[in-house]
């Protein structure tokens, strides 16, 4: 809900969605503004309801995920609720659905039947591994997608493959499905026919994984897990000052690199080493270029190194922890209700000029099932 139209005011969309890929696609929506009608099984509702329950009783995932929709516990299996169900698509722009592979066919509520019914409805339909190849039907969990797509193997240390540390084969997914839904009602503003869009987990990062794969196809290098530095451009990673603060550097191009030798290394001379003139010549000499840094910082403590890249114009960041990102000076939060208490978390990262967004409360199981069976029944 806004306090102004939001973009996708009037839009109304029907989730019959679980998980994370899916509900962030939604909840975007409706952070624009949309009217999302969250589908939740009876029994337990959305599994992320259950994940923990670290903010106020509630799981962490389903506060951020599902703030601004309504909740109807339905079992689409009962030919009434089913019903009822289609009677609420019927009226949607969009439909979101991330069930096992098959599922909504089996109920009469595939996609293709449903805009064949409906032609100006846009329908989603979020997976694992998509709708045909030898793993369609395979189980997908945001683990397994990073692990199924080479993902851990460039991520964690040299020792071992690691995973990264939030869900984000299923928010990346769930970002991607955000971007073709949206394209879609573009396209029905212009023709007045709506479309199927379909997005997977495993395609999404798969194509987040273009460079490391062009890489090994094309000059025959897999890209080796380099922890906290960056596997194609050197000098860029982090360094431990006296005080045993971490901070990251990002030195990008040529300009960059002359001033880092003059400022940072004390030796302006250094830029002109055959060893270190080109990225690529600093990249086959990392080991020898990394062990000078980081002499260099070893001998300053966090303030005073701080300083001195700020002088030479060298990109830095601290290695904050969770704490810091609690109290950081740059972070931008909202606040919501909850069932059980008020939540403060992330601002979305959407900003939109001139408008001041009222993010309506995460539901409980079935909060509006009672008002949706009197509109829709």
């Amino acid at each position: 809900m806004t306090d102004m139209i939001g973009p996708l005011d009037g839009v109304m969309v029907v989730a019959l969605e679980q998980a994370v890929a899916a509900p962030f696609t939604s909840s975007r929506l409706a952070d624009a503004g949309a009217r999302v009608i969250k589908i939740e099984r009876p029994d337990g509702g959305d599994s992320c309801r259950h994940y923990n329950d670290y903010v106020h009783g509630e799981s962490a995932y389903f506060v951020w995920l599902n703030r601004g929709k309504e909740s109807i516990a339905l079992d689409i299996k009962n030919e009434t609720d089913r019903k009822l169900l289609e009677t609420m698509i019927a009226r949607a722009d969009v439909f979101i659905q991330n069930l096992a592979p098959g599922a909504t066919e089996k109920l009469g509520l595939g996609s293709d039947a449903l805009r064949a019914l409906h032609p100006k409805l846009v329908t989603c339909d979020i997976s694992g591994y998509g709708f045909d190849g030898p793993m369609k039907n395979a189980k997908a969990y945001d683990l397994l997608v990073q692990c199924e797509s080479g993902l851990a193997s460039i991520t964690g240390t040299a020792d071992a493959p690691g995973r990264v540390g939030v869900s984000v084969c299923d928010i990346a997914t769930g970002m991607t499905a955000h971007a073709a839904i949206l394209e879609a009602l573009i396209r029905r503003s212009k023709t007045g026919q709506g479309s199927g869009v379909s997005v997977s987990m495993f395609d999404t990062m798969a194509d987040w994984m273009s460079v490391p794969l062009m890489q090994y196809e094309y000059a025959d290098i897999a890209p080796p897990r380099v922890g906290l530095s960056h596997t194609i451009i050197c000098p860029y990673g982090a360094f431990t000052c006296g005080d045993g603060a971490l901070i990251v550097i990002a030195v990008q191009n040529q300009v960059e690199w002359q001033s880092f030798c003059e400022h940072v290394l004390g030796d302006g001379d250094l830029a002109q080493d055959p060893r270190f003139i080109t990225n690529s010549d600093r990249l086959e000499n990392r080991h020898t270029l990394e062990a000078m840094i980081g002499d260099v910082f070893k001998s300053r403590n966090r303030e005073d190194m701080e300083n001195i890249l700020g002088e030479a114009n060298i990109a830095s960041g601290n290695v904050s922890e969770i704490s810091d990102l609690a109290k950081h000076p740059q972070l931008d939060r909202i606040e919501f209700d909850s069932p059980s208490g008020p939540v403060s978390c992330p601002a979305p990262p959407i900003r939109r000029s001139g408008e001041e967004i009222n993010h309506g409360p995460a539901p409980s199981l079935g909060a509006q099932t009672n008002a949706l069976r009197k509109e829709f029944g």
